[in-house]
């Protein structure tokens, strides 16, 4: 297979994907804002939807104060944002009309649906109306395009540069959720005195579940009250969690063993490292040591793997 027509189909699964990540989590701040909670407490869980794209610096340069409807603005439709769902949107269906002919009829009009239909849902002010049904039309939008590849396309090097581009961007995104939701509650975790507010802690930790389709899941596996801990363990270790950063590195690497990567290579011994550090851990190590550093190492390790892929197999980056 051509470079570029890899590269294209990689960005194409990673920009829907990331469509569908900005929409859960605007969608979990969207929610938890309307939890009894001081401006302070607010304005932190808006800072960090922007510190979860590293976009803050840009937000105020063009919208000054930080707000609820700017910042929703400014990730939905913005097309200044290279980041906004708009933009996401856009560019996966420009990287599918780029190799229109490596796709499924079915698997590129539901790419050319979805910017059409986005467009008329911009003109009709549909966002603005109910961002809640918004942000689930654009995850449904995403269920679609993966569902019809899944079940349309030849399982060939085309197929898997699609999925491996989905599996990477989801680690990236589960690990930056995590990141920022427990470090706006780091207090939380070691010792419960028992002053805290129990009820919005539970609505807290089930809002950053359901933003990764989790909670339904949680409950199956733990059966128990939901708890910091766990919750880490779940969206990090457990391989059998969709969403989870083990269950997204496991695809990573079966994906790149079936285009060829050399397992002595670089790029697989990279993405079989990381792998094995989740494979191995405890979460209780994990806290002890810091989540955050934990995290913030992973996050740069992932964006490595992605530098030696795009090396190896696609267009070098400029």
């Amino acid at each position: 297979m051509l470079s570029r027509t890899a590269d294209h189909l990689f960005w194409m699964s990673r920009y829907t994907e990331r469509a569908e990540n900005t929409a859960r989590m605007l969608n979990v701040n969207y929610e938890t804002s309307m939890l009894p909670q001081s401006a302070a407490v607010s304005e932190t869980g808006w800072l960090g939807v922007l510190s979860l794209s590293e976009l803050l610096p840009d937000y105020t340069s063009r919208y000054g104060e930080v707000t609820p409807q700017g910042v929703m603005q400014y990730m939905v439709l913005d097309e200044l944002n290279p980041a906004s769902i708009f933009n996401c949107l856009k560019a996966a269906r420009e990287n599918a009309r780029a190799v229109r002919g490596a796709l499924t009829t079915e698997a590129w009009e539901a790419q050319n649906d979805t910017w059409l239909e986005i467009l008329r849902l911009r003109r009709q002010g549909a966002f603005e109306r109910d961002p809640r049904e918004f942000f689930e039309w654009v995850k449904f939008r995403s269920h679609v395009s993966r569902g019809v590849t899944l079940g349309t396309m030849m399982q060939d090097e085309a197929f898997h540069f699609l999925r491996m581009g989905t599996y990477l961007e989801r680690a990236d995104n589960t690990a930056r959720i995590l990141d920022v939701k427990f470090h706006a509650v780091a207090n939380d975790f070691y010792g419960s005195s028992g002053e805290r507010n129990q009820e919005n802690d539970f609505y807290h930790w089930a809002a950053v579940l359901r933003s990764v389709s989790g909670f339904e899941i949680y409950r199956k596996v733990y059966r128990d009250v939901i708890t910091p801990a766990r919750v880490a363990e779940l969206l990090m270790l457990r391989a059998e969690m969709p969403r989870s950063i083990h269950h997204c590195m496991t695809g990573v690497m079966r994906n790149l063993s079936a285009v060829g990567a050399e397992d002595e290579g670089r790029t697989m011994r990279h993405a079989g490292r990381l792998r094995a550090d989740l494979q191995y851990a405890h979460i209780d190590e994990i806290l002890a040591t810091g989540l955050h550093a934990f995290l913030t190492q992973f996050l740069e390790r992932v964006n490595q793997l992605g530098a030696h892929i795009s090396r190896d197999f696609l267009v070098p980056a400029a």
